[in-house]
């Protein structure tokens, strides 16, 4: 009877790993939230921001404020506006230290790099630190929880080329 109960633990603790790795495919999955965010910057729509992010966000901007999903879109609708109106362009990218995920909430930590007039004279790169926490919902993931801050103006380009690039999925999957 000890000799069963002993097998059954460990065939358990073996068997646990599996139940909660990540795989390429929901890596895959999140990167298409990604990809409309990525968008939304490129082409100012703030209609993507809308779709990407859940009714019950809780966005924290710079440790400086917590604001919520109403506002939050409301500001995008405001500035892409604006920059539609004096022509400026943005593009962002991310680049990733820690993604996990376990088929239902992931959580996404790393450097995004964004750039307002690329390929002008007027052209500027910012950079922070981000953790985002998403929750699959009818199906389909949503950005429940958006943190970034630029850690006081010292994040900058060695950071973000030291994070992974959001392709790099074996990397994730390994870990």
């Amino acid at each position: 009877m000890r000799n069963k109960l002993v097998i059954i633990l460990l065939l358990l603790l073996c068997a646990t790993p599996l139940c909660s790795a990540q795989s390429i495919e929901d890596l895959k999955a999140v990167n298409k939230v990604w990809s409309k965010f990525y968008n939304a910057f490129e082409t100012l729509d703030y209609s993507l921001m809308a779709q990407i992010h859940s009714d019950e966000l809780v966005r924290v901007s710079g440790g400086k404020r917590i604001i919520d999903y109403d506002t939050y879109i409301t500001n995008y609708k405001s500035r892409f506006k604006q920059d539609k109106l004096t022509k400026q362009t943005n593009t962002i990218t991310l680049r990733f230290f820690e993604r996990l995920n376990n088929g239902r909430t992931a959580s996404e930590r790393g450097i995004y790099k964004l750039t307002k007039n690329q390929g002008t004279k007027n052209e500027r790169s910012y950079y922070g630190q981000f953790h985002v926490i998403l929750k699959k919902i009818d199906g389909h993931w949503k950005i429940t929880m958006d943190y970034d801050s630029s850690e006081g103006g010292t994040i900058g380009e060695d950071n973000f080329n030291k994070a992974l690039a959001i392709d790099d999925l074996e990397t994730f999957v390994k870990n």
